[in-house]
């Protein structure tokens, strides 16, 4: 189990990667196109809008909302499954994949700012989050 000095050291991490997608010049996706993103892109299978759906929780509306967004961008590409002409298949693009790459990044760039370690208390000390506890 994850104790609250852990969860408030990744919410910085957290924290600190959001503000930096806000601020760098590129698609700035709120959280639901992000985890559609995400799981598009870290998930071996291919993707279906349904699929999606299902996954993340939310109706197949929002999801081609979100895959309208992404496709802007073009992070995603919708395909027709010429297996099941029904469905639609989200597939990578390059753009995804060199946007996927400065998500990485960031990430461990905030993760060296945190200098998170496995021992809790000095996570805590290093993110300065001290005064900060989860009430789950």
């Amino acid at each position: 189990m994850i104790n609250n000095e852990v969860s408030d050291g990744l919410a910085g991490i957290l924290r600190t990667a959001i503000v930096e997608l806000v601020r760098r010049d590129g698609p700035d996706l709120s959280a639901r196109q992000l985890g559609v993103f995400l799981t598009c892109y870290l998930e071996t299978e291919a993707q279906t809008v349904r699929g999606l759906a299902a996954k993340l929780g939310v109706s197949k509306p929002a999801i081609t909302r979100a895959l309208d967004r992404l496709s802007e961008f073009d992070l995603v590409r919708r395909k027709t499954d010429p297996l099941d002409r029904r469905s639609v298949l989200v597939q990578r693009t390059a753009t995804g994949m060199a946007f996927l790459r400065e998500l990485r990044t960031i990430l461990r760039d905030a993760a060296a700012a945190m200098r998170i370690t496995a021992e809790p208390s000095q996570a805590r000390h290093r993110t300065g989050t001290e005064g900060v506890r989860a009430t789950h």
